[in-house]
C-alpha cells in the first residue's frame, strides 16, 4: 500500500490520523521533533493499530534531515504537514517562534518534496484564517474572505496557504489539499491516544479535564460580554476522530479521484456552534464531574464566534463529522483519567 509521510505525527490531529491511516490499509512514517509531543504515542498508536508507524526524530525545518528521509522512504507519494507551533495566546507572545517555524518547516518540506517529486500534498488550516466573520458569512463557507489574521497563529497559516498556491502554480505537478479545521476536541474511544499538551494547557477542553481531574483548581473562561447568546465565545467543536477521517479522505481523492482540482479547500467542521459555557455544561453532564470556573477578561487574539458550513466536505469528501458532543466530550475524560490513573 501507499506510504503516506505524517508530520508532527506524534502530535495530537496527527496521531489519530496516523491511526487511521493505517487501519485503512496505508503505510505510515512520522516525523517529529517530539516538541510539544511524546514519543510514547508511538506505543499508544500500536495499542491501537497492532503496530508502530516508522518514526524519525527530526525538525522539519532541517533540509538535510527531511532530505534523507524522503531518500530511506522512496515509496512515499504524499505528505499531511501537521508539524507547527499551534497556540494563539503564545504566538502573540512570541511571534517570531511561530513565523520561523511554522512557515519556515512548509518551505522546507516544499522544496524537499519537489526533490524527490512527490506531488500530493495535505495541509493543515485553520478556521483563523476567516479572522471574525460578518454575521452575513456565519456559518463559514470556503468563499468568505480572508481577513486579516488576529494573532500570529493565524497568520502563519494565511501566509503558508499562499505558499501552497504559489508553489502549485509554479509546478502544475504540485496538488494540494487545504483543510480548514475548526476546533478540534475529545480522543480516541480507546483512550490509547489523546491531547496531552506541555505544561500548562493553551486549548479549552484539556484545562476542562484537568479541572475534573484536580490538576487545576479551577478553569478561567476569557469574558463573558462578547456580542453572543449567553455571553462567551462560541466555536464549533469537532471530534479528532472525525477530523482524522477527513485526511484519510483527501489523501484517497488525492490518489485516485479524477476531477480534483489541482488546489481544493475544505471547512471541516460540525456545522453548530457551541459557546463556552455551554460545553462546560455538556461536559458537567456527559462525565457527571462539576467544573468550576470564573470569568476573567477577555484574552488577545480570540474570535467572538465562528462555526463552519462543512457542506463542500461533506458532498465532494464524503465525509461528515456526526459524533454526538456528549460522546465527544465522555471520550476526553476517558483519556484524562487514563493519563492520570483515576479510576
Amino acid at each position: 500500500m501507499a506510504r503516506i509521510l505524517v508530520t508532527g505525527g506524534t502530535g495530537y490531529i496527527g496521531s489519530h490520523t496516523t491511526v487511521e491511516l493505517m487501519q485503512q490499509g496505508y503505510e505510515v512514517t512520522i516525523v517529529d521533533n517530539l516538541s510539544n509531543s511524546s514519543i510514547d504515542v508511538l506505543d499508544g498508536i500500536a495499542a491501537i493499530v497492532g503496530r508502530k508507524p516508522e518514526f524519525a526524530n527530526i525538525d522539519c525545518g532541517n533540509f538535510v534531515d527531511l532530505d534523507n528521509v524522503f531518500k530511506q522512504y522512496p515509496d512515499i507519494v504524499g505528505v499531511i504537514h501537521f508539524a507547527a507551533s499551534k497556540a494563539v495566546g503564545e504566538s502573540v507572545e512570541k511571534p517570531l517562534l511561530y513565523y520561523r517555524n511554522n512557515i519556515g518547516s512548509l518551505v522546507t518540506l516544499l522544496e524537499v518534496m519537489q526533490l524527490h517529486k512527490v506531488q500530493n500534498l495535505v495541509f493543515s488550516s485553520s478556521c483563523t484564517v476567516y479572522g471574525q466573520p460578518d454575521a452575513k458569512h456565519l456559518p463559514v463557507d470556503e468563499t468568505a474572505p480572508i481577513q486579516k489574521a488576529l494573532s500570529p497563529y493565524g497568520n502563519t497559516k494565511q501566509i503558508n496557504e499562499e505558499i501552497i498556491t504559489d508553489a502549485a502554480h509554479a509546478d502544475s505537478d504540485l496538488h494540494a489539499t487545504i483543510l480548514r479545521y475548526f476546533n478540534p476536541i475529545g480522543a480516541h474511544p480507546s483512550a490509547h491516544i489523546g491531547e496531552l499538551p506541555n505544561g500548562v494547557p493553551q486549548n479549552l477542553l484539556p484545562f476542562v479535564t484537568q479541572t475534573a481531574a484536580g490538576l487545576r483548581p479551577e478553569l478561567k473562561v476569557f469574558g463573558d460580554d462578547y456580542n453572543t447568546p449567553d455571553g462567551s465565545c462560541i466555536r464549533d467543536y469537532i471530534y479528532v476522530v472525525d477530523l482524522a477521517k477527513a485526511h484519510v479522505k483527501a489523501i484517497d481523492r488525492m490518489l485516485h479521484a479524477k476531477d480534483r482540482e489541482q488546489v481544493e479547500i475544505f471547512n471541516l467542521g460540525t456545522g453548530t456552534g457551541l459557546s463556552v459555557l455551554t460545553l462546560i455544561r455538556e461536559f458537567e453532564a456527559a462525565t457527571g464531574q462539576k467544573i468550576p470556573y470564573t470569568i476573567v477578561g477577555r484574552r488577545e487574539g480570540d474570535i467572538e464566534q465562528v462555526w463552519a458550513a462543512p457542506k463542500r466536505a461533506n458532498e465532494v469528501l464524503g465525509w461528515k463529522a456526526d459524533t454526538p458532543i456528549r460522546d465527544v466530550l465522555a471520550s476526553a475524560w476517558k483519556w484524562e483519567k487514563h493519563i492520570r490513573n483515576i479510576k
